[in-house]
């Protein structure tokens, strides 16, 4: 069964087309990544799947929903999580309030000013912390967190709404190597422990080639391979769209 399908999307700014007739299809729990060099199209493609950048042909189904014209907060509420590749939290707000706030977004419950949103969501609040190894920080300022700290209370807020697909854009950005396997094999052990379906970018080879069930990658806009590990990694045109020709991503996927 498959979570997300996408079928000959296209989006143009301008005389550039930045994503090109492209399709592919998530199946339920399955971890894909979305590889491409820069300039290939992936936030494009991730902002129209999230509902930030509308579509100039195809279609985006979630689930036998339609994706198309809906709103961000829309989407989210429909069972799609969203991290973003620059990690940021509300700095006045303690760890544990941020996530809070996520849970009373779900549940509609912004707006009731009268009941304080300290005391609401706490139990669940901590719940999700201790699943992204946060629970101890749960009461500190936010603003004195590690970057790598700060993209785990990210991962738990995107995790508040209960997700089915996870959509994650550069999760290790700015994290050295072993914060960034850590972070992704946190995300691949909780993709395994709740049945959700994750479709990342990400520029490091190495999680890629360690975590991912299958890897796509864009090129100038175009899907131009789609497979496994070892497929990727010794496709020639992909190696030619990456380093040119007489390189391969075997001394990367090493590093």
């Amino acid at each position: 069964m498959s979570d997300l399908s996408i079928r000959q999307l296209s989006k143009s700014f301008g005389g550039v087309r930045a994503v090109n007739d492209v399709s592919f299809e998530i199946k339920r729990g399955e971890f894909l990544a979305l590889i491409g060099p820069n300039g290939a199209g992936k936030s494009t493609c991730f902002n129209m799947i999230n509902g930030q950048l509308p579509p100039d042909a195809g279609e985006i189904w979630f689930e036998g929903n339609k994706l198309n014209g809906r709103k961000p907060r829309d989407i989210w509420r429909l069972g799609i999580g969203r991290t973003f590749q620059v990690a940021a939290t509300f700095n006045s707000m303690t760890v544990v309030e941020n996530v809070q706030m996520a849970l009373l977004s779900h549940a509609n419950q912004i707006y009731r000013l009268w009941q304080p949103a300290r005391a609401q969501h706490r139990e669940r609040a901590l719940e999700l912390l201790a699943q992204v190894g946060m629970q101890d920080a749960a009461d500190r300022p936010s603003r004195e967190l590690a970057y790598g700290d700060v993209k785990r209370v990210e991962l738990a807020i995107a995790l508040a709404n209960d997700p089915r697909l996870l959509l994650m854009d550069e999760p290790t950005a700015g994290m050295a190597p072993k914060e960034r396997n850590d972070l992704i094999a946190l995300v691949k052990r909780l993709v395994i422990e709740r049945g959700i379906s994750v479709l990342f970018t990400e520029h490091s080879m190495d999680v890629v080639f360690a975590f991912a069930d299958r890897i796509i990658v864009l090129a100038r806009g175009k899907l131009i391979a789609d497979g496994d590990a070892r497929s990727i990694r010794d496709n020639p045109q992909v190696q030619e769209v990456y380093f040119g020709t007489g390189k391969t991503f075997r001394a990367e996927a090493r590093a």
